[in-house]
Parts: C-alpha cells; sequence; structure tokens
C-alpha cells in the first residue's frame, strides 16, 4: 500500500501543467495553507516557518508539496495542491530575470551541459541533481542552512559519496556554500520587488507562433487564447502547418503562474503535450514537448497581435540559396508596411499576407551572401541567410543522452533527436575564423558509429539503439541484460552520431555524441 502511495504522488509531479483547474480565492488558498501546514509549521511575525522564508518557481513548489506527501504523510486532494502551489508561485516566486540561464531545467532540455563560475559549487551543488535546481530558489542564509542540514538527514551517504568523501563535505556547506549562496541568491531582491508591483500582462487575444521540432522540422500558427473560468486561467487553440505543408491543430489549456510563468496542457493532432513558456512584453517563448515523452519538443517563440508590438519571429525557411527562387513565409505580429528583403534578393510575387504571416516569391542574385534581417514595416527581429555553398555540417546537439528502456519494465525509452547545422564561409572564404556564418538546419542522412575502442569492442553499434537515417532520430535498445552482449550486459553505449549532407558530389559530414545510459528511474519536474 505504501509503495502505491508513494508512486501516486510520484506520478503527479510531472502534471503541473495538466487537468488545470480554476484558481481559488486568495483568501481560501491562505486558510488552506494553514489547514494543511500549520500542523507542523509554525506561525510567527515573520509568516509560516521555513515556507515564508523560501521562493521558488511553480515546479520548486510543486516538489516541496509532493515531499511532504510522499515523506511527512500530508494528505491533500489534487484540486488543494494545485491552489497551494498556484498561490506561493504567485507571493513567492522568482522575477523573471531570476530564471533567466536556467530555464533549459523548466523546460526540460534534458541534453543541457551545465557550466557555473562557482566550481565548488559545481562539486558541492550539482553532483547529484542539476545546478538549476539550486539557481530556481532564493532563501536568506538561515534556510539556506536548514537546507544543508536536511541533506544529510534525508540522504546521509552524500559525504561518502565521489566529491563527498575527500573533502569536509559539511563544514565546506555550512561555512562556504551558506554564505555563497545567500549572497548570490538572496530571498530578497530588487528584481522581484520590481516584478510584484508591475502591472498585470495582456494574455487574451491572437499569437503568432514560429517553433522547430528536431526530427520534423519548423512549423508555424497561430493560437488564440481567451479567458476560461477561473483566475489566469486560459482556454486555447492553435491553428498551424508544419513547413512541409502538412496541417496542424490542437486545443487546451494554460494557467498563468507568478504573471509570466505559462504552463499550457493541451492535445495537437491527437498528441497530448504540454507548454513551458515565460511570457515577457507581448512574447512568448519557450518549450512545446510530448507530455508522456517529454525528450520530443519544439522551441518556440509566439507574439501577441497588439498596437505597438510589431515583430518578426521568423523566416520559414531561413535560408535562401544564391541563384535560387523559393517561398519564404515571414512569420510575426503586426506585419503591416512594406517588406524589406536582404541585399539581393528580390521580390517576385506576394502569394498572401496578414498581420500574422507574409508569404513571398523571391529570387536570391549569385553573388547574395550572408545573414541579413528581414523586417515589413516596422516589424523587425528576423533574418534570412543566403549562400552559395555549405562549408561545414555541425550536428546539433553535439552531446545527448538516450536511454535504454521498455522492454516489459515500468519506464519508457528515451529518444535522443539531432538537426543538421550548415554553415558557410565568411568573406575570407576559410571555414573556422569569426567571419563564417550559420545557414540553418537541411537534410541529412544520419548514422552511427562507435564513439571508441570500448563501444568497438562491445559492439554498441548492433545492440546500443537505431538511428533513423532520415530524420536524426535514435530510438535507444530495450532495458535489461542482453544474453547476446559480452557479460550479458544491458544494451548501453558510447555512439559517435554522423550526419552527412550532399553537396553536388561532395559529401560534408558532421560529427556528435550520444551516451545510451540506463533508465530514467527518476522523473522530478526539475532534474
Amino acid at each position: 500500500m505504501k509503495i502505491k502511495t508513494i508512486t501516486a504522488a510520484l506520478g503527479s509531479l510531472a502534471a503541473l501543467g495538466a487537468a488545470l483547474a480554476p484558481a481559488p480565492a486568495l483568501a481560501s488558498a491562505e486558510a488552506l495553507i494553514r489547514a494543511k501546514c500549520l500542523p507542523c509549521h509554525t506561525e510567527g511575525n515573520e509568516g509560516i516557518s521555513r515556507i515564508s522564508q523560501q521562493r521558488k518557481s511553480p515546479e520548486g513548489w510543486l516538489m516541496s508539496v509532493a515531499r511532504m506527501q510522499i515523506v511527512h504523510g500530508l494528505k491533500v486532494t489534487d484540486d488543494e495542491r494545485r491552489t497551494v502551489v498556484k498561490y506561493l508561485a504567485d507571493t513567492q516566486g522568482l522575477a523573471p530575470s531570476e530564471t533567466d540561464g536556467v530555464r533549459y531545467a523548466l523546460e526540460r532540455r534534458l541534453n543541457a551541459v551545465e557550466q557555473f563560475e562557482s566550481e565548488q559549487f559545481t562539486q558541492m551543488c550539482a553532483r547529484c541533481h542539476s545546478g538549476a535546481r539550486v539557481m530556481l530558489q532564493r532563501r536568506p542564509a538561515e534556510e539556506w542552512e536548514h537546507l544543508v542540514h536536511f541533506h544529510l538527514g534525508q540522504y546521509p551517504t552524500t559525504e561518502y559519496q565521489a566529491l563527498g568523501r575527500d573533502r569536509d563535505w559539511f563544514g565546506i556547506a555550512l561555512k562556504e556554500m551558506v554564505p555563497e549562496l545567500a549572497r548570490t541568491l538572496p530571498l530578497q531582491t530588487e528584481a522581484w520587488t520590481q516584478w510584484q508591483a508591475r502591472a498585470p500582462q495582456v494574455v487574451k487575444g491572437e499569437w503568432s507562433m514560429s517553433g522547430h521540432m528536431s526530427g520534423r522540422g519548423g512549423f508555424s500558427g497561430v493560437m488564440k487564447v481567451s479567458a476560461a473560468k477561473g483566475k489566469d486561467l486560459y482556454a486555447l487553440s492553435f491553428d498551424g502547418r508544419w513547413d512541409d505543408g502538412s496541417a496542424m491543430s490542437g486545443k487546451g489549456q494554460a494557467l498563468l503562474y507568478t504573471g509570466y510563468e505559462w504552463r499550457g496542457d493541451l492535445v495537437v493532432d491527437g498528441t497530448p503535450m504540454r507548454q513551458v513558456f515565460a511570457l515577457e512584453d507581448g512574447v512568448l517563448r519557450g518549450r512545446m514537448f510530448l507530455r508522456d515523452q517529454d525528450e520530443i519538443g519544439a522551441d518556440v517563440v509566439a507574439s501577441l497581435q497588439q498596437p505597438g508590438n510589431s515583430r518578426v519571429l521568423a523566416v520559414h525557411p531561413a535560408h535562401l540559396k544564391a541563384g535560387m527562387a523559393a517561398e519564404l513565409r515571414i512569420v510575426g505580429s503586426g506585419l503591416q508596411g512594406e517588406v524589406s528583403l536582404p541585399p539581393g534578393v528580390r521580390l517576385l510575387e506576394t502569394i498572401r499576407r496578414s498581420n500574422a504571416e507574409v508569404v513571398l516569391r523571391v529570387e536570391a542574385a549569385d553573388d547574395a551572401r550572408g545573414v541579413h534581417q528581414v523586417a515589413v514595416g516596422e516589424a523587425r527581429g528576423g533574418t534570412l541567410a543566403v549562400y552559395d555553398s555549405i562549408a561545414a555540417v555541425k550536428v546539433m546537439p553535439a552531446f545527448a543522452v538516450a536511454r535504454i528502456g521498455g522492454n516489459g519494465t515500468p519506464t519508457a525509452k528515451v529518444e535522443a533527436r539531432f538537426d543538421a547545422e550548415a554553415w558557410a564561409a565568411g568573406p575570407d572564404g576559410k571555414i573556422g575564423t569569426e567571419d563564417d556564418f550559420r545557414i540553418g538546419f537541411v537534410p541529412a542522412n544520419w548514422s552511427v558509429e562507435p564513439f571508441d575502442e570500448v563501444a568497438v569492442r562491445d559492439e554498441d553499434v548492433k545492440f546500443a539503439g537505431l538511428m533513423d537515417a532520415a530524420s536524426g532520430v535514435f530510438v535507444p535498445g530495450d532495458a535489461g541484460p542482453n544474453p547476446a552482449r559480452r557479460m550479458s550486459a544491458s544494451n548501453v553505449g558510447n555512439l559517435k552520431v554522423v550526419a552527412e549532407v550532399a553537396q553536388g558530389a561532395e559529401r560534408l559530414r558532421g560529427e556528435g555524441q550520444v551516451i545510451v545510459a540506463p533508465p530514467r528511474w527518476n522523473n522530478p519536474p526539475i532534474p
């Protein structure tokens, strides 16, 4: 019975944007917190012990409430948990600037490679979980000290693990890390004070949207947002098309936390998806991904159709070969006025246009080169790369992690998805110099090879998984011991990812790496 209870609570961790319910009145949220939290916490002049001395993202507060359920037996319904998380994220959240640089964790960008200025922070605070989990919190010194004690109380082996047993971990944590965290991640900040005083942002209306999904391609469309029943709750519908011409559409709801943290839950062409966006000044940025396979997702930017918000979000496709003609879609908001194209690019025909999209037929001169801005009237922001030839190909991401799964186990496989990014040499005619410019994503033929001698010996190419040659989607092997492998090892591996781009008779090659790792047993909202 205990296992079922813990499993149910953990299952709720990923459901921040799911089954959105109307937010209750402020008074009822405060009453609920007192009723559920004060049996253990105490209330004083500075608020409720521990709780009032922290600020976190919506996912951070969700993890705290879930831990109370799992570890301390807190009894709350799903609606009550949503109420508490919404209230705490709104009143003790983070300002947009306080999430800069670490939003990859909220957006489920699990291939992000973290780098921090403080090596001590990396070793002390980012070796068991992501450093972003820490960076997405704000506490005073006393509360950071409480967190150190919590770590050893909850995870007593911390001192004996790698990067713990070779030092006085507890002493360093208390004497050096607590002051550092209190200084760099304090509870009270000017950014949070200013954000709380800011007027509510406009959400309702039509949003022009542009995105790119690895393994599938680019897309654009219009998302209509209207008020739903409940504070900060919105109904949304989306109609668009992929760059290959296929239609796409979806419907769902979104809840706005902290005045800018957009969490959407929708179904697109029959597939449940989630949106994790940040809203600021009429623009949404973030990621939209599959609810049940968060490694499959799209980078998204959207702008609201409203006065004073003229923007070019993107040009589809984002590149044009010199001497060639092509159809371009300029996507944005407030697209009124004359279209300004790059030097050497000539307008042949205006196929159709609206405030959200301008579709043109254009032709590039033989000597046109470089990355140039595309504008429509006052709308700026988009660029078009014009090139004569591809000089280099990069695999993006350069490093990824896939995970074995399935085969009767409770964990699903985690795919790895790649794009081939083309680059051109600049005016000096040499690749690998500062004047090189990015062309964009191009079709490629994909394959994998052994990454090193160990991968050759263990036949990783044979066992670790399969790469789709056309899409760049790598599907790892099954979980569990494999009797066909040396020592009946599981289907893990270390593979080189190869993208080959054809340019006439020439084949340009780019290389990356995918580590095929054991199953993902632990999948919290913030890694």
